[in-house]
This record gives C-alpha cells, structure tokens and sequence, in this order.
C-alpha cells in the first residue's frame, strides 16, 4: 500500500488541540513518503480528525466523508479523534468510511494505513497507567502555533463526554515544552498559543500513574517559558476559573512575554446550574477572577464560553447568566447550545429547554458579544497596539494585537510574521480596527 498511496489530505473538528494533532500528523505522513493535500483537492487517504462537543460536529463529519468520496471515489478515509473514539459503531455506518482510530491509537495512524490494519484500538483502558502524552503542535500558518502541553481531564461536568474520548489528564513535563519551542522558533514562528484539555491541570506528566501526583505546575511552566529569548509572545488558549490562581493573574501581569489575553469558561452565572454541571466554581469566584484581572491589566482581554439551554435552565437562571456577563467587563463569548450527549449525567436532568428557546437564548447572548467586543475595541481607538500580521489575503492582510483585537490594513504595507507597533483606529460603521 505504501508504493501506492502518496497523497494525503488532512481536515480539523473542533478545538485548538486537535489542530495540533492534526497538523503532526501531516508531518508524520510525509515522513513516510506521502505529499500533503488541501482536503478539496484529489488524494489517496484523506484522514478527518473528528470532534464530538455538539451534534453539528457529528453532521459536519458525515459530510466530509461524502466530500471526500465525491472528489476521489477510489480513495481511503480515516476517521480520528473523539468521535471515533466515543462512536466507532456510528462511523462504521456511513459509507465511504475504510478505517476507524480512536484518540487512543491515533498517533499511530500513518502505519495502521501502510499496513491496511484494521485493528482500531478503541477505547482508554480503566488502568490510568494506559494514559499516556502525544506531543503535537501546529505550523501551518507559519506565524502562530498551538502547543499541545496537556491532554486529557480528571473533572466529571455533567455534560462533557471528552473524559471518556480523551482519557486522564497528563501533560508534556517542562523540559520537552522548551525542546519544542526551540524548534518552533527555529521554524520562525513568532507566537505560541498553549493548547490543552484542562490546560490548568499540567503538570502530571507524559505517563499517568494510578495515584500519581503532579511533579510540576502550570505556573512553573508559564516562568520557564517566560525565560525563553527566542520566541516574541505566548499566549494561553484557556484555563478553568478555580485553576487560575492569583499567582497565574499576577505573572500574566508581569510579563513581558505573555499576551494580555485570557480564555476563561464559565458556562452558566447561575450557582444552581453550576451545580448541575458538577462544575467547581460558583459565579461569584468567576466574578472576583474577573475583577483580579482587570485590576492588574485594565487593558486584558477576557473570553468567555458560556451554555444556554441545559436542563434545568429556566429563565430566572438564564437572566442570571446574561446579567452576570452583561455586569462584567468581559471582551468576548462563545456561545454554545447545550446538545444532548450519550453517556452523560445531563441527558437524564429535567427539565428540557426546547430548541428554539435554546436557540433564542443563544442569540440573546450572541448579541451581547458582538457588542462588547466593540465596546473593548473602541476603546483602543487611537492608541499604540502590537500587531503579529498573518498570511495576507485579497490584497489585504490581518493580524492580532497582543490583547487579542483583530486588526486590518493593506497588504502591501507589511509583512506577514512580523510583529509591529502601530496606531489603532477604530471604524465604528464597519466595526473593524484600522491603521491611522
């Protein structure tokens, strides 16, 4: 098979992380031969590296399979990724479909296809010594990278299935993160984006022991990176509200090196629905963490991920939520409608909140994002941002201020990986940060 397939084309579902396993897993196959493909084009394997957080996810997966069987009738498809993993049966069931490699044996996916294994390994065995860490990072946009530094999560929320598709935490230990950014750097790469399940929670190690505890902490990682000369900023994608210590807040502060910017879920303003979510918080910690932040760093940017509609979740919880948010100078939601999952707690809680009231509620809090992100971006009008621009496109080229605040100019002025200090200018009918 390996004289045969030298095509490969490769497609990302869901979060940050998977876009780092994705991304190493085209190194992998053109370490061994293959030449790698956009997913439109015509290729021997197009592998689809799967996500399971909502049901459109599920949907999108089926279609691409469809997709890639159209582009190429004769070609083989791989599904990967925590939809193999926690639906292979489901899989299996939709044509086109040739192999199936759950999260657990996904790092060895390259030489399952040369071999035409079928042997899919499913499943992450009950001995936590089993949970081992796959390093992986991103590279594609030759200007920014995610970082896979944690993998997995020991938290049992009430409506996650990912601790049954991605296993126990357990991270990449410090040493090994300072080897990957070296090469990264050596790459060009001007900003790394920390990238993990529960990011907050490295520090297990790359081999989950039964009662093992941490030999390392996050904020230690953070310090080691913050050292690193070589490259010019990172950036933590997000960590859980009880895991982002004052410590944490204070050194993001401080440094010079690390981006005022930080992704903090909360996912209900509702104490109740909180509990039902078997999260470890409750709003007011989320409040004060909030408050800490902007305190230290007036200018920080906050993200948010919030879920309407979980059972249970009836206007007075809903309005608690949308007022918490609408109080808090948060920069930015992600929205997500709560969608029923097998095998979780949630599914069997009453009541249910109909679709269209999920949807509505959504959009309510959709709205609210949309204005205080111009809100924080406004304030920025006529002042000095630091830009890392991106790859340009259409003759025009984008890039992001270090406090997250997308911004746009023409092409032809600058270059793309460089970081710049520019004047802001804030175009309050298109809604879009310019140069002056």
């Amino acid at each position: 098979m390996s004289t045969r397939l030298k095509r490969v084309a490769l497609h990302t579902l869901g979060c940050k992380l998977n876009f780092a396993e994705t991304d190493t897993l085209a190194r992998r196959f053109e370490e061994a031969g293959y030449e790698t493909a956009p997913f439109t084009e015509a290729a021997d394997v197009y592998v689809i590296n799967s996500c399971t957080v909502t049901e459109h996810a599920d949907t999108e997966c089926r279609q691409l399979v469809r997709r890639a069987k159209k582009i190429n009738p004769e070609c083989k498809v791989v599904v990967t990724g925590c939809y193999a993993e926690l639906k292979p049966d489901h899989i299996r069931q939709i044509t086109g479909v040739d192999w199936v490699i759950g999260n657990h044996n996904k790092f060895n996916l390259v030489s399952q296809v040369e071999q035409r294994s079928i042997n899919e390994e499913l499943g992450f065995p009950e001995n936590s010594s089993e949970a081992n860490f796959h390093a992986a990072y991103s590279y594609a946009s030759r200007t920014r990278s995610f970082l896979k530094v944690q993998d997995g999560c020991d938290y049992q929320c009430t409506f996650c299935t990912i601790p049954l598709a991605r296993g126990l935490s357990r991270s990449s230990n410090i040493k090994d993160v300072l080897t990957q950014v070296q090469e990264l750097s050596k790459k060009g790469i001007k900003e790394i984006v920390l990238t993990g399940i529960n990011l907050g929670d490295f520090g297990y190690g790359p081999q989950r022991r039964p009662g093992q505890r941490k030999t390392e902490r996050f904020i230690d990682l953070l310090k080691a990176l913050d050292e690193t000369k070589t490259i010019e900023r990172f950036r933590i994608s997000s960590v859980e509200p009880n895991l982002l210590s004052a410590s944490i807040i204070n050194f993001i502060a401080g440094s010079k090196r690390f981006a005022k910017h930080v992704h903090m879920p909360l996912q209900s303003g509702s104490d109740e629905i909180l509990n039902l979510m078997k999260r470890r918080y409750k709003a007011e910690l989320y409040q004060d963490r909030v408050l800490q932040i902007k305190s230290l760093i007036p200018h920080a940017a906050i993200g948010c991920d919030v879920i309407v509609g979980f059972p249970g979740e009836r206007n007075p919880q809903f309005e608690a939520t949308y007022k918490l948010l609408s109080d808090l100078d948060i920069t930015y939601l992600h929205v997500f409608s709560y969608s029923e999952r097998v095998n979780t707690p949630a599914i069997h809680l009453n009541p249910k909140i109909q679709p269209e009231e999920r949807r509505r509620r959504s959009a309510v809090l959709r709205k609210l994002s949309d204005e205080k992100l111009q809100a924080f971006s406004a304030r920025f009008d006529r002042t000095t941002g630091s830009v890392l621009w991106e790859q340009p496109q259409s003759n025009r080229i984008r890039g992001y201020t270090d406090n997250y605040i997308r911004v746009e100019s023409s092409s032809h002025k600058h270059s793309a990986g460089s970081i710049e200090q520019v004047m802001l200018k804030w175009d309050s009918v298109k809604n879009q940060m310019l140069l002056i």
